[in-house]
């Protein structure tokens, strides 16, 4: 596939990949919860109709994609913090190297709902 520039004005949110694992805290107790990976700029987009679909979930209508610079290590067992809109979502699918050019990395994501 060829090459798609990528303009960075277009990434204009601010996003937080966590991931779940050990710590130790300040009493030197190890104890499980959301770690930061790294916090990078993004683009939000809602679902194509076919990604729609292929997320035919219950609460696909709560899924968006998120579309960042290359980057390896993306699990879908991971999550994000969208700090634009202070909102949280399970990264349900990741669509690594997404043109073939070492570009772009597309994440599908689930809003996690509180109550």
């Amino acid at each position: 596939m060829a090459n798609k520039p990528t303009n960075p004005s277009e990434y204009d949110r601010r996003i937080t990949i966590q991931r779940f694992g050990a710590t130790i805290d300040d009493e030197g107790i190890s104890t499980e919860a959301w770690i930061d990976v790294i916090t990078i700029w993004a683009d939000r987009k809602p679902l194509t109709v076919k990604e729609f679909f292929e997320a035919s979930a219950v609460n696909a209508q709560k899924s968006v994609k998120y579309r960042i610079r290359y980057r390896t290590g993306m699990l879908s067992d991971m999550r994000l913090i969208d700090l634009r809109d202070n909102q949280t979502y399970n990264i349900r699918g990741v669509l690594d190297d997404y043109y073939g050019d070492h570009t772009q990395t597309h994440i599908i994501a689930e809003l996690i709902e509180n109550g």
